[in-house]
């Protein structure tokens, strides 16, 4: 089977499945289609499907002309059958992996793909788990599954293994791919083989480790390392205020260090897919073993707490323009988790205006990347266009991301007050309405 499969990558006669198409699903399935293999995309949403069949690109990180070409090529299709599972050497998971309402680990979306996938597996097929999840997800959930559903035998019939996503949405260097890629498996053949797709396809590095289990871990470690320092600068952002001094300064003084130091920056909390939740799923998984990951809970803790830390600030700065937050007009700048993208997924922005809210300001947003974002079943339409008469209403602008096609220095003119939580106004003067986070 390993030299079968091995000969058929060679020769680009795999046909690749790539289960989910979101933002780490299309652009996988465009970077396959494009290195010459067949490529057949699922989603449970129709609309992504027709979007996909008609070329019609809905991911920031893919470049429109990209799509078009592959589909009108052949190269590219989706479907929200199933069945097609049976047509396929390679498939990729590429599905949600959200926490409950109890910060716990949900692996629904993982789990019935899996119960789909198993009806239709046919011998000599790789999967490989792209989601973010625990360590021991690959091999204690999806492998029975995959066998008892299909009546084959791992590592004999087919190959399982797990490859973490990287995807940093709007980043300029590093896409999809050009992003080295780490594949452990079950059995060294299967790394070999899982491996050897993806190096047929991406320009990054492929890095082999020896199980699924280091790989899953692997990832937590990733973003668990974000979380925990940004968790630092966030506790020590609170410390600096109360002490008057500047952390965003004190930060850019320690990054002239040429080693042992890289710089992290506060802000209104964290947002985006893995880094909020990554290390929820490695705290839960501790806690089969006895063990509590006290670092990382506390530095979880910390940033959980940053949208309301944001907002007593707010209120502060409100009190020494004799306003409360009650009734205040506030206008929140910026609800994408990141700069220039069109992502709110955990958006710490959103958490802020919820804060704002239960405070009974009157808050409004503007965002030029999102003109209307949809929470708990509510659409929440932002302002169109920022200007100084529309500036001048609100008591308080808060900034809470850093898009760099925002007139910071307009603002800075027509703005009573402004809370800068991201210290993207750095180099406007004068400051004197501007209170930096």
């Amino acid at each position: 089977m390993k030299k079968r499969l091995l000969k058929k990558i060679e020769n680009k006669e795999i046909t690749v499945g790539v289960v989910g198409l979101g933002y780490v699903g299309l652009p996988l399935a465009v970077e396959k289609a494009k290195a010459g293999f067949k490529t057949i995309g699922f989603d449970v949403q129709a609309e992504k499907v027709k979007l996909v069949n008609e070329g019609h690109n809905y991911i920031g990180d893919v470049v429109d002309s990209d799509l078009k070409k592959i589909v009108d090529d052949g190269m590219l299709s989706a479907t929200s059958d199933f069945s097609f599972i049976k047509d396929v050497d390679f498939i990729a998971i590429c599905v949600p992996t959200p926490l409950d309402t109890h910060q716990q680990p949900d692996i629904s979306y993982v789990k019935s793909s899996t119960e789909a996938i198993s009806k239709y597996l046919k011998p000599e097929t790789m999967v490989v788990l792209e989601s973010t999840t625990y360590p021991g997800t690959t091999e204690e959930l999806i492998k029975p599954i995959l066998e008892e559903g299909s009546g084959l035998t791992c590592g004999k019939d087919f190959y399982l293994g797990f490859s973490p996503e990287r995807v940093d949405p709007g980043n300029l260097i590093y896409k999809t791919k050009n992003t080295p890629k780490v594949v452990g498996a079950i059995g060294k053949d299967a790394t070999e083989v899982i491996a050897a797709m993806y190096r047929a396809v991406l320009e990054g590095d492929v890095h082999e480790v020896s199980s699924p289990a280091v790989a899953e871990m692997e990832k937590i470690l990733e973003n668990t390392y974000r979380n925990v320092n940004i968790g630092l600068v966030n506790e020590l952002a609170m410390l600096c205020n109360k002490m008057n001094i500047s952390l965003w300064e004190v930060v850019d003084a320690a990054k002239t260090k040429p080693y042992g130091f890289q710089p992290f920056y506060p802000g209104p909390g964290l947002g985006g897919h893995c880094i909020p939740l990554d290390p929820y799923y490695l705290s839960w998984k501790a806690r089969e073993y006895g063990f509590h990951t006290s670092m990382i809970e506390s530095s979880m803790m910390i940033n959980d707490r940053m949208p309301e830390y944001c907002v007593e600030r707010a209120g502060k700065i409100l009190n020494e323009h004799e306003k409360s937050l009650k009734n205040a007009r506030v206008l929140v700048l910026g609800v994408a988790y990141k700069q220039d993208i069109d992502d709110y997924r955990e958006s710490p922005a959103i958490r802020v205006i919820e804060e704002l809210e239960k405070e009974q300001a009157l808050v409004e947003f503007y965002d030029p990347w999102i003109p209307a974002y949809k929470e708990h079943g509510v659409m929440k339409e932002g302002i169109k266009e920022l200007t100084p008469e529309v500036i001048e209403q609100y008591d308080l602008v808060l900034v809470t991301a850093a898009h760099t096609n925002v007139d910071y220095k307009l603002v800075q003119e027509h703005a009573k007050a402004i809370f800068d939580t991201k210290n993207v106004m750095k180099e406007i003067t004068p400051r004197d309405n501007i209170t930096v986070l």
